[in-house]
């Protein structure tokens, strides 16, 4: 692990920081893991099919963005696998480009909104059931993310038109409001239903509140 850390770092030495950090996280919901469960047993059960399936679909993700180029050429790329304490592995992705990403791409790459559900419904269902923060503050105080009254996680965002570079090095993405051009969602909290909007919705999903 040592000699395979310091291989890496010629990929810093040699062509700068990373242009794409992607995160990969394991669904214990997947198909290909729940046909497999026997008769009362639950996906915790069975940490060997988590594992096999995770390895598999991570080497299928690394080969698609690869082989299909669908963010352009790259020089080279890395990842390495966690377990998060809930025992899901996690992969995170580093990926040099040929073609560095300027800023008026980001916006062709990352989407912190939701998608159009008419266009793309089963992208839409993905993000409502999985990647929605919350909600917490005044719908949700007992949600895990509040301390002291506030979301740990600076929760809702702003609404912004455009995306914008952080004054901590951490860019703020673009959250459109409804008649911007942006669109909202309901979701049951407590058996009830809450507009979502894009100030609600973050990238890559809170640790503690999937749904």
């Amino acid at each position: 692990m040592h000699e395979r850390t310091q291989d890496t770092m010629t990929y810093v030495r040699n062509f700068g920081r990373p242009d794409l950090f992607i995160t990969f996280t394991c669904n214990p919901q997947w198909k290909e893991i729940t046909d497999e469960l026997m008769a009362r047993q639950k996906n915790h059960d069975r940490h060997d099919l988590i594992g096999r399936m995770f390895h598999l679909k991570l080497k299928s993700l690394t080969n698609f963005i690869n082989k299909g180029k669908i963010f352009g050429t790259a020089r080279c790329f890395m990842y390495t696998v966690e377990w998060q304490k809930r025992g899901l592995p996690r992969a995170h992705i580093l990926r040099w480009l040929q073609e560095k990403i300027h800023v008026h791409k980001i916006d062709d790459l990352i989407s912190a909104e939701l998608p159009n559900p008419e266009s793309d419904p089963m992208l839409h269902g993905v993000i409502k059931t999985q990647m929605i923060h919350g909600p917490c503050g005044s719908i949700n105080p007992l949600s895990p993310c509040m301390k002291g009254g506030k979301c740990t996680k600076r929760y809702p965002r702003i609404f912004l038109k455009d995306t914008q570079t952080g004054h901590d090095g951490y860019p703020l993405y673009r959250r459109r409001k409804l008649e911007d051009g942006g669109y909202v969602t309901t979701k049951k909290v407590r058996g009830s239903d809450v507009e979502i909007d894009n100030t609600g919705q973050q990238p890559f999903g809170c640790p503690y509140d999937f749904s």
